[in-house]
Protein backbone atom coordinates (compact mmCIF):
# COMPACT_ATOMS: atom_id res chain seq x y z
CA UNK A 1 0.00 0.00 0.00
CA UNK A 2 1.77 3.61 -0.91
CA UNK A 3 1.88 5.61 1.91
CA UNK A 4 -0.79 8.29 2.04
CA UNK A 5 0.47 11.79 2.21
CA UNK A 6 -0.81 13.67 5.33
CA UNK A 7 -3.92 15.81 4.93
CA UNK A 8 -2.52 19.93 5.64
CA UNK A 9 -4.20 21.00 8.59
CA UNK A 10 -4.72 25.08 8.75
CA UNK A 11 -4.07 26.49 12.04
CA UNK A 12 -6.30 28.67 13.58
CA UNK A 13 -4.43 31.76 12.67
CA UNK A 14 -4.99 30.66 9.02
CA UNK A 15 -8.57 29.89 9.00
CA UNK A 16 -9.06 33.22 10.92
CA UNK A 17 -7.55 34.84 7.80
CA UNK A 18 -8.73 33.04 5.01
CA UNK A 19 -12.64 33.89 6.92
CA UNK A 20 -11.54 37.45 6.74
CA UNK A 21 -10.95 37.30 3.09
CA UNK A 22 -14.27 35.75 1.90
CA UNK A 23 -16.00 38.60 4.04
CA UNK A 24 -13.54 41.28 2.55
CA UNK A 25 -14.53 39.52 -1.26
CA UNK A 26 -17.86 38.98 -0.39
CA UNK A 27 -18.38 42.97 0.25
CA UNK A 28 -17.70 43.71 -3.18
CA UNK A 29 -20.78 42.37 -4.77
CA UNK A 30 -23.80 43.68 -4.07
CA UNK A 31 -26.94 42.67 -6.08
CA UNK A 32 -30.76 41.89 -6.52
CA UNK A 33 -32.84 39.14 -8.45
CA UNK A 34 -35.45 40.47 -11.18
CA UNK A 35 -37.40 38.89 -14.47
CA UNK A 36 -38.43 39.75 -17.88
CA UNK A 37 -40.56 39.02 -20.44
CA UNK A 38 -39.09 37.83 -23.55
CA UNK A 39 -40.90 40.10 -25.52
CA UNK A 40 -39.24 43.48 -22.92
CA UNK A 41 -35.72 41.99 -23.56
CA UNK A 42 -36.28 41.96 -27.43
CA UNK A 43 -37.78 45.25 -27.04
CA UNK A 44 -35.09 46.80 -24.45
CA UNK A 45 -32.21 45.14 -26.60
CA UNK A 46 -33.51 46.76 -30.14
CA UNK A 47 -33.70 50.11 -27.81
CA UNK A 48 -30.09 50.37 -26.64
CA UNK A 49 -31.29 49.94 -22.89
CA UNK A 50 -28.71 47.58 -22.50
CA UNK A 51 -24.86 48.48 -23.34
CA UNK A 52 -23.28 45.89 -24.78
CA UNK A 53 -19.41 46.68 -23.43
CA UNK A 54 -16.77 46.88 -26.21
CA UNK A 55 -14.90 43.52 -25.02
CA UNK A 56 -18.55 41.58 -25.70
CA UNK A 57 -19.04 42.93 -28.88
CA UNK A 58 -16.82 41.11 -31.53
CA UNK A 59 -18.06 37.66 -30.09
CA UNK A 60 -21.20 36.40 -31.85
CA UNK A 61 -22.99 32.98 -31.86
CA UNK A 62 -23.12 31.16 -35.26
CA UNK A 63 -26.97 30.83 -36.80
CA UNK A 64 -26.50 27.35 -35.24
CA UNK A 65 -26.29 28.01 -32.04
CA UNK A 66 -28.59 31.00 -32.38
CA UNK A 67 -31.16 28.07 -33.55
CA UNK A 68 -30.57 25.92 -30.78
CA UNK A 69 -30.77 28.70 -27.73
CA UNK A 70 -34.31 29.31 -29.40
CA UNK A 71 -35.09 25.71 -29.72
CA UNK A 72 -34.68 25.43 -25.74
CA UNK A 73 -37.01 28.58 -24.98
CA UNK A 74 -39.62 27.07 -27.43
CA UNK A 75 -39.46 23.57 -25.45
CA UNK A 76 -39.66 25.17 -21.89
CA UNK A 77 -36.12 24.28 -21.13
CA UNK A 78 -34.03 26.01 -17.90
CA UNK A 79 -32.30 29.26 -19.66
CA UNK A 80 -28.98 30.67 -17.45
CA UNK A 81 -29.31 33.79 -15.63
CA UNK A 82 -28.67 37.30 -17.26
CA UNK A 83 -25.91 39.19 -15.57
CA UNK A 84 -25.97 43.18 -15.81
CA UNK A 85 -24.50 45.86 -13.71
CA UNK A 86 -26.53 49.17 -13.29
CA UNK A 87 -24.61 51.91 -14.81
CA UNK A 88 -25.09 55.66 -12.77
CA UNK A 89 -27.02 56.05 -15.55
CA UNK A 90 -29.23 53.77 -14.34
CA UNK A 91 -28.83 52.07 -18.07
CA UNK A 92 -27.90 48.06 -17.90
CA UNK A 93 -24.22 46.65 -18.57
CA UNK A 94 -24.50 43.46 -19.86
CA UNK A 95 -22.09 41.25 -17.52
CA UNK A 96 -23.09 37.58 -19.18
CA UNK A 97 -25.79 36.91 -21.50
CA UNK A 98 -24.93 39.43 -24.62
CA UNK A 99 -25.64 36.63 -27.58
CA UNK A 100 -28.61 35.13 -25.55
CA UNK A 101 -30.38 39.01 -25.78
CA UNK A 102 -28.99 39.73 -28.91
CA UNK A 103 -30.42 36.24 -30.06
CA UNK A 104 -34.03 36.73 -28.70
CA UNK A 105 -34.17 40.38 -30.78
CA UNK A 106 -32.88 38.82 -33.89
CA UNK A 107 -35.60 36.65 -33.84
CA UNK A 108 -38.78 38.16 -31.88
CA UNK A 109 -37.98 41.46 -33.52
CA UNK A 110 -36.16 40.91 -36.29
CA UNK A 111 -35.48 38.76 -39.58
CA UNK A 112 -33.64 35.54 -38.20
CA UNK A 113 -34.79 32.01 -39.49
CA UNK A 114 -34.02 29.10 -37.59
CA UNK A 115 -31.45 26.16 -39.24
CA UNK A 116 -31.94 22.70 -38.54
CA UNK A 117 -33.03 21.99 -35.25
CA UNK A 118 -32.50 18.62 -33.21
CA UNK A 119 -35.75 18.43 -31.54
CA UNK A 120 -38.65 20.53 -33.52
CA UNK A 121 -37.55 19.27 -36.84
CA UNK A 122 -40.71 21.05 -38.26
CA UNK A 123 -39.97 24.25 -37.55
CA UNK A 124 -36.70 24.18 -38.91
CA UNK A 125 -36.64 26.81 -41.55
CA UNK A 126 -39.14 29.02 -39.54
CA UNK A 127 -38.92 32.67 -38.70
CA UNK A 128 -40.98 34.52 -35.14
CA UNK A 129 -43.57 35.43 -38.32
CA UNK A 130 -44.16 32.06 -39.21
CA UNK A 131 -45.53 30.58 -36.13
CA UNK A 132 -49.19 30.50 -35.01
CA UNK A 133 -50.14 33.63 -32.88
CA UNK A 134 -51.08 32.18 -29.99
CA UNK A 135 -47.03 30.63 -30.09
CA UNK A 136 -45.61 34.01 -30.49
CA UNK A 137 -47.65 34.98 -27.36
CA UNK A 138 -46.43 32.57 -25.40
CA UNK A 139 -43.18 33.31 -26.08
CA UNK A 140 -43.45 36.88 -26.10
CA UNK A 141 -44.63 36.19 -22.48
CA UNK A 142 -41.91 33.94 -21.32
CA UNK A 143 -40.08 35.09 -18.59
CA UNK A 144 -36.09 34.80 -17.92
CA UNK A 145 -34.42 35.50 -14.48
CA UNK A 146 -31.65 38.17 -14.18
CA UNK A 147 -28.88 39.38 -11.67
CA UNK A 148 -28.49 43.29 -11.48
CA UNK A 149 -24.88 44.03 -9.73
CA UNK A 150 -25.84 47.57 -8.23
CA UNK A 151 -24.09 50.64 -9.27
CA UNK A 152 -21.77 50.11 -5.98
CA UNK A 153 -19.82 47.06 -7.66
CA UNK A 154 -16.38 48.21 -8.50
CA UNK A 155 -15.08 47.48 -11.73
CA UNK A 156 -12.63 44.68 -10.68
CA UNK A 157 -16.31 42.92 -9.11
CA UNK A 158 -17.26 43.49 -12.44
CA UNK A 159 -14.24 41.40 -14.32
CA UNK A 160 -14.27 39.21 -11.90
CA UNK A 161 -18.10 38.05 -12.38
CA UNK A 162 -17.46 38.04 -16.17
CA UNK A 163 -13.95 35.89 -16.66
CA UNK A 164 -16.04 33.66 -13.84
CA UNK A 165 -19.10 32.98 -15.97
CA UNK A 166 -19.16 34.01 -19.20
CA UNK A 167 -20.95 31.77 -21.34
CA UNK A 168 -19.65 32.75 -24.81
CA UNK A 169 -19.22 30.19 -27.12
CA UNK A 170 -15.54 32.10 -27.69
CA UNK A 171 -14.49 33.18 -24.28
CA UNK A 172 -13.12 36.44 -24.13
CA UNK A 173 -9.84 36.21 -22.08
CA UNK A 174 -8.57 38.59 -19.55
CA UNK A 175 -6.23 40.96 -21.93
CA UNK A 176 -9.59 40.96 -24.12
CA UNK A 177 -11.64 42.16 -21.10
CA UNK A 178 -9.30 44.11 -20.03
CA UNK A 179 -8.76 46.02 -23.34
CA UNK A 180 -12.89 47.02 -23.13
CA UNK A 181 -13.50 47.37 -19.70
CA UNK A 182 -10.32 49.91 -18.89
CA UNK A 183 -10.39 52.64 -21.57
CA UNK A 184 -8.02 54.90 -21.46
CA UNK A 185 -4.71 56.59 -22.15
CA UNK A 186 -2.26 53.71 -20.85
CA UNK A 187 -4.08 50.90 -22.36
CA UNK A 188 -3.74 52.94 -25.85
CA UNK A 189 -0.31 52.73 -24.57
CA UNK A 190 -0.17 49.56 -24.09
CA UNK A 191 -1.81 48.69 -27.55
CA UNK A 192 0.64 50.69 -29.46
CA UNK A 193 3.91 49.40 -27.97
CA UNK A 194 2.61 46.05 -28.59
CA UNK A 195 2.84 46.74 -32.48
CA UNK A 196 6.72 48.05 -31.84
CA UNK A 197 8.58 46.32 -34.66
CA UNK A 198 11.51 45.04 -32.28
CA UNK A 199 9.18 44.07 -30.14
CA UNK A 200 6.90 41.59 -32.43
CA UNK A 201 10.74 39.97 -33.69
CA UNK A 202 11.33 38.84 -30.12
CA UNK A 203 8.01 37.69 -29.54
CA UNK A 204 7.01 34.76 -32.00
CA UNK A 205 3.69 33.68 -31.31
CA UNK A 206 0.69 32.03 -33.47
CA UNK A 207 -2.00 33.76 -35.13
CA UNK A 208 -4.29 32.28 -31.95
CA UNK A 209 -2.52 34.26 -29.66
CA UNK A 210 -2.02 37.36 -31.51
CA UNK A 211 -5.92 37.58 -31.80
CA UNK A 212 -5.89 36.89 -28.54
CA UNK A 213 -4.17 40.16 -27.93
CA UNK A 214 -1.25 38.13 -25.85
CA UNK A 215 1.32 40.58 -26.86
CA UNK A 216 -0.87 43.11 -25.26
CA UNK A 217 -0.63 41.20 -21.76
CA UNK A 218 3.27 40.83 -21.95
CA UNK A 219 3.56 44.77 -22.40
CA UNK A 220 1.24 45.27 -19.51
CA UNK A 221 3.13 42.59 -17.50
CA UNK A 222 6.34 44.38 -18.20
CA UNK A 223 5.23 47.65 -16.71
CA UNK A 224 3.17 46.22 -14.23
CA UNK A 225 5.73 44.12 -12.94
CA UNK A 226 8.97 46.28 -13.22
CA UNK A 227 7.09 49.20 -11.30
CA UNK A 228 7.31 47.13 -8.56
CA UNK A 229 4.90 43.87 -6.64
CA UNK A 230 4.64 45.62 -3.45
CA UNK A 231 0.64 44.94 -3.96
CA UNK A 232 0.75 41.78 -6.25
CA UNK A 233 -0.85 38.85 -4.02
CA UNK A 234 -0.28 35.65 -6.47
CA UNK A 235 -3.35 36.52 -8.56
CA UNK A 236 -2.08 38.85 -12.09
CA UNK A 237 -5.25 39.33 -13.76
CA UNK A 238 -6.21 41.00 -10.55
CA UNK A 239 -3.01 42.77 -9.95
CA UNK A 240 -2.97 43.99 -13.84
CA UNK A 241 -6.56 44.63 -13.89
CA UNK A 242 -5.84 47.24 -10.77
CA UNK A 243 -2.59 48.32 -12.15
CA UNK A 244 -4.06 49.62 -15.90
CA UNK A 245 -6.70 51.39 -13.46
CA UNK A 246 -4.68 53.40 -11.80
CA UNK A 247 -2.31 54.14 -14.60
CA UNK A 248 -5.05 55.16 -17.20
CA UNK A 249 -5.46 57.79 -14.40
CA UNK A 250 -1.79 58.76 -14.22
CA UNK A 251 -1.44 58.80 -17.82
CA UNK A 252 -4.41 61.57 -17.82
CA UNK A 253 -3.53 63.84 -15.07
CA UNK A 254 0.45 63.60 -16.40
CA UNK A 255 0.88 62.90 -20.36
CA UNK A 256 3.98 63.05 -19.80
CA UNK A 257 4.04 59.48 -18.60
CA UNK A 258 4.03 58.48 -21.78
CA UNK A 259 7.08 59.74 -22.91
CA UNK A 260 9.01 58.24 -20.08
CA UNK A 261 7.21 54.84 -19.22
CA UNK A 262 8.11 54.39 -23.68
CA UNK A 263 12.00 55.08 -23.19
CA UNK A 264 11.88 52.35 -20.46
CA UNK A 265 10.47 50.06 -22.89
CA UNK A 266 12.24 50.88 -26.25
CA UNK A 267 15.96 50.81 -24.15
CA UNK A 268 14.59 46.98 -22.27
CA UNK A 269 14.01 45.76 -25.91
CA UNK A 270 17.01 47.16 -27.45
CA UNK A 271 19.09 45.08 -24.75
CA UNK A 272 17.31 42.52 -24.85
CA UNK A 273 17.61 42.44 -28.82
CA UNK A 274 21.33 43.12 -28.32
CA UNK A 275 22.15 40.67 -26.01
CA UNK A 276 19.94 37.36 -26.23
CA UNK A 277 20.09 36.50 -29.89
CA UNK A 278 16.66 34.71 -29.85
CA UNK A 279 14.55 36.87 -28.32
CA UNK A 280 11.88 35.40 -25.73
CA UNK A 281 11.91 32.46 -27.57
CA UNK A 282 12.14 28.61 -25.79
CA UNK A 283 14.55 27.47 -28.21
CA UNK A 284 16.99 27.90 -30.73
CA UNK A 285 14.62 27.08 -33.58
CA UNK A 286 14.20 30.43 -35.70
CA UNK A 287 10.34 28.89 -36.41
CA UNK A 288 9.58 29.08 -32.69
CA UNK A 289 5.88 30.66 -32.91
CA UNK A 290 5.90 30.59 -28.96
CA UNK A 291 6.71 32.97 -26.18
CA UNK A 292 6.53 31.66 -22.97
CA UNK A 293 5.39 34.42 -20.25
CA UNK A 294 7.58 33.46 -17.52
CA UNK A 295 10.77 33.38 -20.21
CA UNK A 296 9.45 36.92 -21.41
CA UNK A 297 8.81 38.03 -17.86
CA UNK A 298 12.43 37.06 -17.06
CA UNK A 299 14.32 38.36 -19.32
CA UNK A 300 12.55 41.95 -19.58
CA UNK A 301 11.85 42.74 -16.27
CA UNK A 302 15.47 41.06 -15.17
CA UNK A 303 17.46 43.07 -18.13
CA UNK A 304 14.93 46.36 -17.09
CA UNK A 305 15.83 46.09 -13.34
CA UNK A 306 19.91 45.17 -14.27
CA UNK A 307 19.72 48.37 -16.25
CA UNK A 308 18.64 50.61 -12.97
CA UNK A 309 20.82 49.13 -10.87
CA UNK A 310 23.44 49.82 -13.64
CA UNK A 311 22.67 52.04 -16.53
CA UNK A 312 26.44 51.66 -17.96
CA UNK A 313 26.01 47.85 -19.27
CA UNK A 314 23.11 49.51 -21.59
CA UNK A 315 25.92 49.55 -23.91
CA UNK A 316 27.36 46.36 -23.06
CA UNK A 317 27.17 42.91 -24.55
CA UNK A 318 26.67 39.78 -22.39
CA UNK A 319 27.42 36.35 -23.30
CA UNK A 320 24.29 34.78 -22.03
CA UNK A 321 24.59 31.03 -23.91
CA UNK A 322 25.90 29.27 -20.74
CA UNK A 323 22.68 30.26 -19.15
CA UNK A 324 19.68 31.48 -20.97
CA UNK A 325 18.63 28.11 -22.59
CA UNK A 326 20.30 25.96 -19.81
CA UNK A 327 18.14 23.63 -17.27
CA UNK A 328 18.83 25.66 -14.39
CA UNK A 329 17.32 28.64 -16.02
CA UNK A 330 14.47 26.49 -17.43
CA UNK A 331 13.86 25.02 -13.76
CA UNK A 332 13.60 28.74 -12.59
CA UNK A 333 11.03 29.74 -14.60
CA UNK A 334 8.99 26.56 -14.69
CA UNK A 335 5.37 26.42 -14.76
CA UNK A 336 4.19 24.62 -11.31
CA UNK A 337 3.18 27.73 -9.27
CA UNK A 338 4.29 30.34 -12.04
CA UNK A 339 2.48 32.69 -10.94
CA UNK A 340 3.31 32.88 -7.20
CA UNK A 341 4.82 35.54 -6.00
CA UNK A 342 8.27 34.38 -4.83
CA UNK A 343 8.47 32.36 -8.18
CA UNK A 344 7.99 35.33 -9.86
CA UNK A 345 10.34 37.67 -8.30
CA UNK A 346 13.16 34.57 -8.48
CA UNK A 347 13.17 34.18 -12.09
CA UNK A 348 13.54 38.35 -12.71
CA UNK A 349 16.04 38.30 -10.06
CA UNK A 350 18.07 35.26 -11.69
CA UNK A 351 18.36 37.28 -14.52
CA UNK A 352 19.15 40.05 -13.19
CA UNK A 353 22.04 38.85 -11.28
CA UNK A 354 23.42 37.03 -13.65
CA UNK A 355 23.66 40.15 -16.10
CA UNK A 356 25.22 42.04 -12.97
CA UNK A 357 27.80 38.84 -12.13
CA UNK A 358 29.12 39.54 -16.14
CA UNK A 359 29.50 43.38 -15.86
Amino acid sequence: MKNKIPRYIPNPDEIDAAESQILEQSKRIDFYLTEYSVEMLASKTREQEFVVPEYQREFTWEPERKSKFIESLLMGLPIPFLFFWERPDGKLEIVDGSQRLRTIEEFVLGDFQLTELESLTLISGFKFSDLPESRQRKIRNRSIRGIILNEHADDQARFDLFERINTGSKKANKAEIRRGALNGPFMDFIIELATYSDFIDMTPMSRAKIDEREREELVTRFFAYSDGLNHYKDRPSQFLFFYVECMNKAFSDLPELADEYKERFIKTMSFVKRNFPLGFRRTRSKSANATPRSRFEAIAIGSWLALQESPEIAEKSFNVEDWHLSNEFINVIGADGANAKARLIGRINFVKDKLLEAE
